[in-house]
């Protein structure tokens, strides 16, 4: 059995969540505009896979059968189970991938913030600069 662990599904997956939820609505009004016109089940869709963890699980789904790529390739070795095997392994594989998604996600929230604190905390370090020459 294949004991690796392939990152391209969560690396995909993670690319569309950013893409989707943080980019197109930074982009301008026309994609939260876009989403206004979907009918209410579509919209209620978008609100509720904000999550990474659940739009990861069926972006995992959708991106294997598309692509093909295991993120556990060890699970489809259950082929003697038949069609049951298949199912399972896909199922267990995009829980798999939407947890590094749901990770990379949080990870990345993370870093980002801390580089947000830094640049405040610079911007207002040198800001203390002018304050003292303004003070003397």
């Amino acid at each position: 059995m294949d004991n690796t662990i392939n990152l391209e599904l969560a690396l995909m997956g993670l690319a569309l969540h950013i893409l989707i939820w943080s980019k197109l609505p930074e982009w301008g009004t026309w994609f939260s505009k876009l989403i206004g016109l979907l009918p209410k089940p579509l919209r209620q869709l978008y609100e509720g896979w904000q999550c990474p963890y659940c739009f990861g699980f069926w972006a995992a789904l959708a991106l294997h059968g598309l692509t093909g790529i295991q993120t556990l390739p060890a699970l489809f070795g259950t082929s003697h189970l038949g069609l049951a095997g298949i199912i399972i392994a896909w199922f267990l594989d995009a829980l798999a991938t939407a947890t590094l998604i749901y990770f990379g996600s949080h990870l990345l929230g993370t870093l980002s913030w801390g580089a947000a604190k830094g640049y405040f905390a610079a911007q207002e370090f040198k800001a203390s600069f002018n304050n003292t020459d303004e003070e003397e």
